[in-house]
């Protein structure tokens, strides 16, 4: 069974800092939308909708980048923690003489 179980903590440093990357890049467009101005884009309704379109979608990318963030930290301490697991296994199976290369043919 522990032949089958593999966790790539390369790999799941790289999704961790993608994922800060994409928090990052949401921020910048808070940013960007909240500098935008949607008055006089045409009638007192458009206007309307579009405040409201820019209300709804800094609360949505708000909470999506916190989501990301948190993701990202789970991720970190999962990582770390594999590795713990990984190297505190590893020595209980070279205590028990059950190591590398010992008792393989």
């Amino acid at each position: 069974m522990a032949d089958r179980l593999v966790v790539d903590g390369d790999e799941l440093a790289h999704f961790m800092k993608m994922l800060k990357a994409s928090s990052t890049s949401l921020k910048g467009v808070r940013k960007a939308l909240g500098d935008a101005t949607v008055t006089g884009l045409g009638t007192d309704d458009l206007d309307s909708a579009c405040e409201d379109f820019q209300e709804d979608w800094k609360y949505g990318t708000e909470q999506i980048g916190e989501q990301t963030e948190d993701l990202a930290e789970i991720i970190g301490q999962s990582k770390d923690s594999y590795r713990e697991v990984d190297k505190a296994l590893e020595e209980a199976l070279r205590k028990g003489g059950h190591g590398k290369g010992v008792g393989r043919k």
